[in-house]
């Protein structure tokens, strides 16, 4: 009798265990904290599922939470990773730690917001803009193209992250694919030919722009908007906005945020509808219209957006988005760092 009452303990625990860990889901998330936190107790509330979130490390952005995906790949811990880039997604779908899901969320969403084989979704966007001080340029000088800044005019007077890491590395390896490698060395070289100053992130670049310490400034525009809606001296240049006679792949690039589902995850259920939850609609225009000010992909979302932001053709908006293949990107990221770190930034 008090086997049997043990045992009967016992399989209450592991029911009552059970019962808890499908109460939560386990997302990874590389999204600010102070952006992401509000929207996934949201979900909480709805769903009555806790979302268990682990950040990355301001320092790690991304890169942190890929390698521990990568160390897990064996026991995955995490259900849903919500990435704020593309390339290391790119990387876990060709490592096979991710599962299939078509969100019916998705629906509305550009095809190229979508990976063909389901592995990902694309929403809420950065674009890479110019940040221009308008009391050193006139709008009539203002440069229109990444291309410009390699004229004699702007020696000196441009600046840009350093370009091993984030949004910046990204740019330059989707730079490889869209311009040809051999272009894209034959610009960076102009760059550093042009005495481009670098800075550690974009958010400094945005802040010496301000400043006036620098006329133009490479970006991202969830920096760049700070500064803007500071009250201080810049404007936002949506660069190749129509494309460029010489490079006809060549527009702005938007670098979306990417959900997707972990093979193998501990609670694949609840991932898929916390996924369903960041893909509708009310996300993304709540992305869009909170501080970080992320640009909707889904062009049904009706989103009030700062008037320098821009949405890209597509999503509601008519700037041309880059043409960029992030697969082939992908390829070439090792050799557009060992480019920038060999050539570009040596001294």
């Amino acid at each position: 009798m008090i086997r049997t009452l043990r045992l009967l303990t016992l399989l209450l625990a592991a029911s009552g265990c059970q019962r808890s860990a499908e109460t939560r889901v386990v997302l990874y998330c590389s999204q600010d904290r102070e952006f992401a936190e509000s929207v996934l107790d949201e979900f909480t509330r709805r769903s009555g599922q806790r979302a268990a979130v682990k950040f990355d490390t301001e320092a790690d952005k991304s890169v942190g939470l890929y390698h521990e995906l990568m160390r897990e790949r064996n026991r995955p811990r995490c259900d849903v990773f919500w990435n704020n880039e593309i390339m290391n997604t790119i990387r876990l779908q060709r490592a096979g730690l991710l599962e299939t899901y078509r969100s019916p969320s998705a629906e509305d969403y550009p095809d190229y917001a979508k990976a063909a084989d389901g592995i990902w979704t694309a929403f809420a966007a950065r674009a890479r803009v110019l940040i221009v001080n308008t009391d050193r340029v006139p709008e009539a000088e203002r440069p229109c193209s990444i291309m410009d800044l390699t004229a004699a005019k702007w020696r000196g007077r441009v600046g840009i992250a350093r370009p091993l890491y984030g949004t910046t590395a990204t740019h330059a390896a989707c730079l490889f694919d869209v311009l040809g490698a051999d272009a894209a060395r034959d610009f960076f070289r102009q760059l550093k030919a042009n005495d481009v100053r670098i800075l550690p992130g974009n958010k400094q670049v945005a802040e010496a722009v301000a400043r006036g310490q620098l006329d133009v400034g490479f970006t991202d525009t969830d920096d760049a908007i700070i500064e803007w809606e500071a009250g201080r001296p810049v404007a936002l240049v949506f660069p190749d906005r129509d494309g460029h006679p010489d490079h006809p792949r060549l527009g702005t690039l938007y670098i979306p945020n990417t959900l997707m589902l972990i093979k193998g995850s501990p609670n694949p259920e609840g991932g898929r509808q916390l996924i369903d939850f960041l893909l509708s609609p009310e996300i993304e225009k709540r992305l869009a219209e909170g501080p970080s000010r992320q640009i909707p992909l889904n062009p049904k979302v009706t989103a009030t957006l700062p008037a320098p932001i821009e949405r890209p053709r597509g999503a509601g908006g008519t700037v041309l988005p880059m043409q960029v293949d992030f697969s082939r990107a992908a390829d070439l990221w090792d050799e557009a760092h060992s480019f920038i770190r060999n050539e570009f930034l040596r001294d």
